[in-house]
């Protein structure tokens, strides 16, 4: 949670990206694509039903654009509560009419956030669309989220990126940065979006163009270029066993020309060949030169139809010198954690690190090896802001420095006490103690008894406002652990947990409970 707190102060602005066409329809967009898009909603008792109406107004402005059926965009919408529910699967829908109304229509489900349970069900949709040739259709999951405990992701969003759907997020709230960012497809700063709830209108026309380029029908396309590299993607159009691809690419003469085969010598421009089996999709071209242009071309090469040849042109990316990212972690009241990239030893000699209190406070500073790309700064002052300047020094002589912002943490009250006492077989009241001063309110977990399977009790959650100070909790599973953490405005202070016994009473022993790696809580 420290990690992302510290994170949020610097790239919370600027992973919201202002559109200036906000709220315009592109016709480009209307028979532009084939493929299938699965929203991923998150509909628990978290979100507001202000915010689900948003969610659902903002998807509607979304899809308006697509033209959908067979051969079209198909869309479904998988809803995530306590459990999952498939509100209108894939072929639900082959007119906007009829997808606007479904929108229209669809409520709230309230209950846990069961974000693990929903990605299941979604494997299973993607897996089983389309059959033969329809297989080959790209697949994009949309997760609109408000950050709040999604639970263990990573591993369903791996398995879903390793079928080959691509992973899209939006999050209202104030989610684990990291989390989000490790379960989306390349490329982040496209595929994951971070935006108020009253301003998501702003990322519709971008996020539509990253589905679009995902989906899009036709075309040779080049995605994810570097200052040395590029990724070539295309619908495929062959299987392993009716034929295979060849791929040529080479630098641009100035001017515009090309280099060819007989001339690479003479013009001095290398040319390169190819070959893919049939069933591949992409491939990547490696040890490029930087700021050039390319041009590629992939031919299908096939004993059964002619195909046409699809190319694409590109320019590789100016050479980048580190640092040339900055990014603060593991952010506490005393210490922060600055790391940058990319890390380049052959170039580099060392780095200064300079650090000083906003707006006047002393300098320090620290000098590390050109081996080296993170450090941790302690001996901090408590909720304060910091200017982190980190600067390389090149073998060559050349220096470039880059400077970041960065914020230390308040230090929270831990609960003062907390106290159960049982009521009735299954039933508990909750007492409990804390620090008035900056308090937002209480966060209370614990373990329900009734659940499909016993062994397995369900985790819930409540909120409750700064002036409750007890609860009576009902339906708990046996020896279940409950939980109250006191909330401020930045997160959770350190909470105190009890276990429940149902045959020998309460265990009055309380332990200490930390909240590391639960989401943050923002409060204004």
């Amino acid at each position: 949670m420290m990690e992302w707190l510290g994170f949020s102060c610097l790239l919370f602005g600027v992973l919201l990206r202002p559109s200036n066409t906000q709220n315009v329809v592109p016709d480009t967009a209307l028979n532009c694509c084939e493929g299938d898009i699965l929203l991923l909603l998150d509909s628990s008792g978290s979100v507001s039903s202000y915010e689900f109406s948003r969610l659902l107004r903002f998807l509607s402005e979304l899809l308006l654009p697509f033209s959908l059926g067979q051969g079209q965009v198909r869309v479904g919408l998988l809803q995530v509560g306590t459990e999952p529910h498939l509100e209108f699967g894939l072929d639900a829908h082959s007119t906007q009419p009829g997808l606007q109304g479904a929108l229209q229509r669809t409520r709230q489900l309230q209950g846990d956030t069961n974000t693990e349970a929903a990605l299941m069900l979604a494997q299973g949709i993607l897996a089983r669309t389309g059959a033969g040739d329809e297989t080959k259709l790209p697949k994009v999951l949309v997760w609109l989220t408000d950050g709040v405990e999604p639970g263990v992701v990573d591993g369903p969003m791996a398995e879903l990126r390793t079928a080959g759907v691509s992973v899209l997020a939006v999050s209202t709230g104030h989610g684990n940065y990291q989390v989000l960012r490790r379960v989306v497809t390349a490329p982040i700063e496209s595929h994951l979006y971070f935006v108020d709830i009253d301003d998501i209108s702003i990322i519709t026309e971008d996020l539509r163009e990253a589905i679009i380029e995902l989906i899009r029908a036709e075309g040779l396309r080049v995605v994810e270029v570097s200052s040395h590299s590029a990724v070539l993607q295309w619908r495929p159009v062959l299987s392993a066993n009716t034929g295979f691809y060849e791929v040529h690419y080479n630098s641009m003469l100035p001017g515009g020309g090309k280099g060819q085969p007989s001339g690479g010598a003479s013009s001095g421009v290398q040319y390169h060949r190819r070959t893919l089996p049939g069933d591949a999709s992409w491939i990547e071209l490696s040890g490029l030169q930087p700021d050039t242009s390319y041009t590629a071309s992939l031919t299908p090469k096939s004993n059964q139809d002619y195909l046409n040849t699809l190319s694409a042109n590109f320019t590789t990316l100016p050479e980048v010198l580190s640092p040339a990212v900055v990014t603060v972690s593991d952010s506490g009241p005393d210490r922060v954690r600055v790391s940058w990239g990319p890390l380049q030893p052959e170039q580099v000699q060392r780095y200064q690190i300079e650090y000083g209190a906003l707006p006047s406070g002393q300098v320090h500073m620290v000098m590390l090896h050109g081996h080296q790309n993170t450090t941790l700064l302690t001996g901090l002052e408590q909720e304060t802001q910091y200017l982190v300047t980190i600067s390389a020094l090149y073998s060559t002589g050349k220096e470039k420095a880059l400077s970041v912002k960065a914020c230390t943490q308040e230090v929270l009250p831990a609960l003062a006490d907390l106290q159960l006492t049982p009521v009735g077989h299954d039933e508990v009241q909750v007492r409990w103690r804390g620090h008035e001063e900056g308090l937002r309110g209480y966060w209370l977990s614990w373990e329900r008894g009734e659940t499909e399977i016993p062994s397995r009790p369900a985790s819930s959650s409540l909120y409750l406002l700064p002036g409750s100070l007890s609860t009576l909790l009902t339906h708990l599973a046996p020896s279940s652990r409950v939980c109250v953490s006191p909330v401020y405005r930045t997160a959770r202070g350190e909470g105190l947990c009890c276990t429940t016994h149902t045959q020998t009473g309460l265990t009055l022993r309380t332990q200490t409970h930390t909240h590391t790696g639960l989401p943050a809580l923002y409060w204004t």
